[in-house]
């Protein structure tokens, strides 16, 4: 299963998302994708992921994820065995987020909450001490505009990396990198 996971305040109607849903289709596998719409609040969400993860054989398993959905991804790397592609994740994004505690809404679905520190205290009990270098590809933007791409090269230090030079954090150019990501899902499900 190759599950895509998205960041803070986006949706699986985000870009990337449907570039891989579309590729996926493209290859026939439609049935070994999955995109969830995320809950806003991290324990939520990670039940979500969770109860996805469930019903296959972890190491089948590949999330794809972006920003804060890569440090979701990494979460449950490290407490389930499933393999990431990591695309401009945030490293620790308790610290970026923490600013905008207060009232959110969701670019894509339009959901208005409040962002609370609870959610932050959430997102700091997910930390993961260390990292198994093996389950992970880093795809990251040099010119991403709000993490600092040299966090997430420093983090998945010993990693299968991909530095793409200037982008932005939406990576715009993820379709030149779909190929990337299904060969290194494909390679799990051996």
């Amino acid at each position: 299963m190759l599950i895509y996971v998205h960041g803070f305040n986006s949706s699986a109607l985000s870009h990337k998302a449907g570039l891989l849903r579309e590729k996926m289709a493209q290859l026939g596998l439609s049935a070994h994708f999955a995109c969830p719409e995320l809950s806003h609040r991290p324990v939520q969400a990670m039940a979500q992921l969770q109860a996805l993860i469930a019903p296959h054989d972890a190491s089948t398993v590949t999330l794809v994820g972006s920003s804060l959905g890569g440090y979701y991804a990494t979460h449950l790397a490290e407490n389930s065995g499933v393999r990431v592609v990591l695309v401009n994740p945030a490293v620790r994004p308790y610290e970026l987020l923490a600013p905008y505690v207060g009232p959110q809404k969701n670019l894509y679905t339009g959901e208005e909450y409040l962002f609370t520190a609870e959610h932050v205290a959430e997102l700091r009990a997910l930390e993961v001490e260390q990292i198994t270098a093996e389950r992970y590809l880093l795809i990251t933007a040099t010119g991403d505009e709000v993490l600092d791409y040299r966090d997430a090269v420093a983090r998945y230090a010993g990693c299968e990396q991909i530095i793409v030079n200037g982008g932005d954090h939406g990576f715009r150019g993820f379709a030149d990198y779909l190929d990337s990501v299904v060969t290194f899902w494909q390679r799990g499900r051996v």
